[in-house]
């Protein structure tokens, strides 16, 4: 089991936003914040968001580039999907894979995928086969 995850973000104000919105509609709450970082819970696994120090920000993230490529979270249902892909599109959020969407991650995989602030990939599935690898 994951004990818990840390991200450092290029804009925290902007990644609060995205995470205080998206997160919630997970089952996730609020569990720590500080003026350099937040973060949030589930059961007992916990996500942290921290401010990257200004030496650190030139070179910025790309999913594509060795490390992280994405999160991607559990839904209950098809329609869990529908009420987070609905509350995205209307915080302009990007959706990726529109053209695809709802079965960007195949046939069998209900899923929504957007980008956070920092173009990080956030899939939200109601699959059992665990989504897309592309």
């Amino acid at each position: 089991m994951l004990h818990h995850l840390e991200l450092n973000v290029s804009n925290l104000k902007a990644s609060r936003k995205f995470y205080d919105m998206l997160l919630p509609l997970l089952g996730y709450s609020l569990y720590q914040e500080w003026p350099a970082g937040f973060s949030y819970r589930h059961h007992h696994t916990y996500i942290v968001f921290v401010q990257t120090e200004a030496e650190f920000l030139e070179h910025g993230y790309h999913r594509k580039a060795a490390g992280l490529n994405h999160l991607a979270f559990h839904a209950s249902s098809t329609l869990e999907v529908d009420e987070i892909t609905e509350k995205m599109r209307q915080s302009d959020v990007n959706i990726l894979y529109q053209d695809r969407h709802p079965y960007a991650g195949g046939n069998d995989t209900y899923a929504v995928f957007m980008e956070d602030p920092d173009r990080l990939k956030i899939e939200i599935t109601a699959s059992e086969s665990g989504g897309f690898y592309g």
